[in-house]
């Protein structure tokens, strides 16, 4: 039964909107945890675009499940996580013209680098997760470099139109797979709606999805507490069957 992880990056889009005060974050990520949010999920930005430092150091302080810290592999990111001691960091790429990530790390090309960070972070205490593509070179990349977790990017998935869905979520359930026949754990990630998320929570040995902008989206009209509530029944009481109607309105 997987776990469910709110990543809160738009409500800071929000407030940042109009450089304002309000919605904060930090109290949002109580009502995620109160609707029966596992994890708070922030992403802190080289261009501060919606999470600021502010937040992270105060979600630190407050967040009663577990935090991930999703960032990019830098010296300034790995400062600020020795510092507060997430307890998962989640290395992701990361382009400043992009309007959220687009992929997944290219893992095989930056292996020293990647390694090096991934030891530093693991003597701290923080667990570390490689944000990859279910791609078999990437997972066989992420076990060489030290990490225990891996996210898999499941944006192929949900973008996909219907009739290449299916082959979209065999990619993931063999990528899944081969990562646990390699010691790694996973989780996965990115662009899951209460439409096609149950397909994915029901693929064996998935531990946590990630899931955001739906979520926010949803709260608009139900609030957080209880767009939350909506998605965690769909998470843990997955339908196996991948060809399904919607989640619940």
């Amino acid at each position: 039964m997987a776990s469910l992880g709110v990543n809160i990056d738009h409500i800071a889009n929000v407030r940042q909107a109009r450089r304002s005060v309000e919605p904060d974050p930090v109290t949002y990520a109580l009502l995620a945890e109160l609707g029966g949010a596992d994890g708070i999920t922030v992403h802190l930005r080289e261009d501060r675009r919606h999470i600021q430092d502010r937040d992270v150091e105060l979600l630190r302080a407050t967040v009663r499940s577990r935090l991930n810290l999703e960032m990019a592999a830098t010296a300034e990111m790995e400062a600020i996580a020795l510092r507060l001691r997430p307890d998962m960091v989640t290395l992701v790429p990361e382009r400043r013209e992009e309007v959220t990530t687009e992929g997944g790390l290219d893992v095989t090309g930056q292996q020293a680098t990647l390694r090096g960070l991934v030891g530093r972070l693991q003597e701290a205490g923080i667990g570390v997760s490689l944000f990859v593509d279910a791609d078999p070179t990437q997972l066989e990349a992420c076990q060489a470099s030290g990490a225990r977790w891996v996210e898999l990017h499941t944006g192929r998935y949900a973008d996909a139109p219907w009739p290449d869905q299916e082959a979209e979520l065999t990619r993931l359930t063999e990528g899944t797979a081969l990562a646990r026949s390699l010691g790694l754990r996973v989780n996965a990630g990115h662009g899951l709606t209460y439409q096609n998320v149950e397909p994915v929570a029901a693929i064996p040995a998935i531990e946590e999805l990630n899931i955001g902008h739906t979520i926010v989206a949803r709260a608009l009209a139900v609030g957080l507490e209880q767009a939350v509530r909506q998605m965690k029944v769909l998470v843990q009481n997955p339908r196996r069957d991948p060809l399904f109607g919607s989640g619940p309105l």
